[in-house]
């Protein structure tokens, strides 16, 4: 019996839609791709209306006619060149503040290119060379010496070997010298281990499919900023915030909600709520609300995932406290908790959010803006 998991990767979420793209798109394709081009991003971006297989052309378990979901908010160019990078076999750095969802992203690309997105590297300042490179099991290296068996590949160095993509997570929080150990995998495809002997066993060449996905923040560019050789050998993509405030509410309703699905719990949290929680989310991100009105941005991030967190916790209250608080009631809390998280006067930015906007709006007739209003008291604990 499989170990029951609180998040399974995408290939195996939507393991169907990947075997249906597969078998229904049979373009050109890149060495080593399991999909063409335009089947990876018709699997992130979604597909308007349902897409066909070919007649004759059938897979047990898979459906004749089927609408890929779209899994990713943003622009189609972006993902088009996204692959496009990957195809021409350049390193693909995602930037942009956290919680815009370039982690989701490489995932994605990750199990539509190759089939897995487990080939992953989390950058930290402890991260170090040998796990961007190889390492050794030092019981076989000290009862048989320096050899393949011996060898322990980093997820680089796997997917090297395999054709596959490899994702380092938070580059930019790798110490420059361990940055730098890419420097040469993406210019000369392969990594070189001297302790093997000679010849072609003392490296392991890139595969064909070989690909490589960073992502970095732009809060975390001081952190350690990379150098010009390892930047050069990257194509920068910048994935931006979502524009549209219909849009974002869209999705944090659906995220609030497969998370509450998760635990088995129902989501009870109405249009309006969201609504009232993605505005301050995005006039507190973009310091100026839709009226015009200025708005002191606090330090921390407003971001999507954030606003998510926030709506599934709200969601969780609302399920098992019903007899507790009207939902809105608990939204200054949470508000309050996001935002003092990196500076104390971020407390005071959000009061005087209240007294601006919030009041604003209030006075303009707005029920549930004067509900907000009357919880201001909350802000003050």
């Amino acid at each position: 019996m499989s170990q029951a998991r609180q998040f399974d990767p995408a290939e195996e979420v939507h393991a169907t839609e990947l075997a249906f793209l597969a078998a229904h798109d049979d373009g050109p394709r890149p060495p080593g791709w399991q999909l063409t081009p335009r089947a990876v991003v018709t699997f992130v971006m979604g597909s308007e209306q349902p897409l066909t297989l070919p007649r004759g052309r059938t897979i047990d378990a898979v459906p004749a006619r089927l609408t890929i979901a779209a899994k990713f908010v943003g622009e189609r160019a972006l993902v088009e060149r996204c692959v496009v990078t990957l195809a021409g076999e350049r390193g693909l750095l995602l930037v942009g503040e956290p919680g815009t969802a370039k982690s989701m992203l490489s995932e994605l690309l990750s199990a539509a290119v190759c089939g897995t997105s487990g080939l992953i590297v989390q950058g930290t300042a402890g991260t170090t060379e040998d796990q961007l490179r190889y390492g050794w099991n030092y019981a076989l290296l000290l009862a048989r010496g320096p050899s393949r068996e011996a060898l322990t590949p980093s997820p680089v160095m796997a997917a090297m070997s395999g054709g596959a993509v490899a994702r380092v997570e938070e580059i930019t929080r790798c110490l420059p010298e361990v940055q730098d150990a890419l420097v040469s995998i993406l210019s000369d495809r392969r990594i070189a281990v001297p302790e093997l002997a000679g010849g072609s066993d003392s490296a392991v060449y890139a595969a064909p499919g070989f690909a490589l996905i960073a992502t970095a923040n732009l809060r975390d560019r001081g952190v350690s900023e990379m150098s010009a050789a390892l930047k050069r050998r990257f194509n920068f993509e910048l994935v931006s915030p979502i524009a549209d405030l219909a849009t974002e509410t869209a999705l944090v309703r659906r995220q609030a909600r497969l998370l509450l699905e998760r635990v088995q719990a129902p989501f009870a949290v109405d249009d309006a709520v969201l609504e009232v929680l993605v505005t301050a989310f995005r006039d507190l991100r973009t310091g100026a609300t839709v009226e015009g009105w200025e708005v002191e941005r606090p330090s921390t991030v407003m971001s999507t995932a954030e606003a998510v967190s926030v709506a599934a916790s709200i969601g969780l209250a609302a399920a098992y406290f019903p007899s507790q608080k009207d939902v809105l009631s608990l939204l200054p809390g949470h508000l309050l908790g996001v935002v003092r998280k990196d500076d104390q006067g971020d407390a005071a930015r959000l009061l005087g959010y209240w007294d601006g906007a919030v009041r604003r709006r209030a006075e303009d007739g707005s029920r549930t803006w004067r509900r907000m209003w009357d919880l201001r008291d909350q802000l003050n604990g």
